[in-house]
């Protein structure tokens, strides 16, 4: 029963990441990008094209990630070995980090606090992956103290 919890909780935390950014809480959008863009606010070039800012490709890593998180989740149903769910959630902890890393270090957002990527995207992202990170560092423990309990008793 843990495991359909667990499991339960990965994949939802998986999809509002993957969501999130582009449904729920919002990045910028390139019609946002007006006069910030010129004054270096977003960190976006100001050119004749459309000019996607750097929070728009963090929201597109994120979902992949989350995607990643999700099917790791759905692997935790389907694979009730110990051993193997030990190495799904190593799988889902190194995914948070990375998830974690994206708009925080790794692509970033707009510079200015006041963009929608700053005020709300970002902090929820961050406060979904410390969760997940937290989560399954606590049920890594647990299976591995199953999985050393079972290699025991053999």
């Amino acid at each position: 029963m843990k495991n359909i919890i667990t499991a339960s909780v990965v994949i939802v935390l998986g999809l509002l990441i993957t969501l999130g950014p582009q449904l729920i809480f919002k990045v910028c959008s390139p019609s946002m990008m007006t006069s910030e863009a010129t004054t270096g606010g977003c960190g976006c070039s100001g050119g004749s094209s459309i000019s996607y800012p750097a929070c728009h490709w963090s929201a597109q890593a994120l979902v992949g990630i989350g995607m990643l998180i999700a099917a790791l989740g759905l692997c935790l149903i389907v694979f009730k070995e110990s051993k193997v769910q030990l190495g799904l959630t190593i799988g889902i902890f190194f995914s948070s980090i990375i998830a974690l890393f994206i708009p925080n270090a790794l692509i970033g957002g707009c510079g200015m606090m006041t963009m929608a990527c700053r005020k709300t995207a970002f902090p929820v992202i961050s406060i979904i992956g410390i969760v997940l990170l937290i989560a399954s560092a606590i049920y890594m423990i647990i299976l591995y103290k199953d999985s050393s309990a079972n290699n025991a008793k053999n």
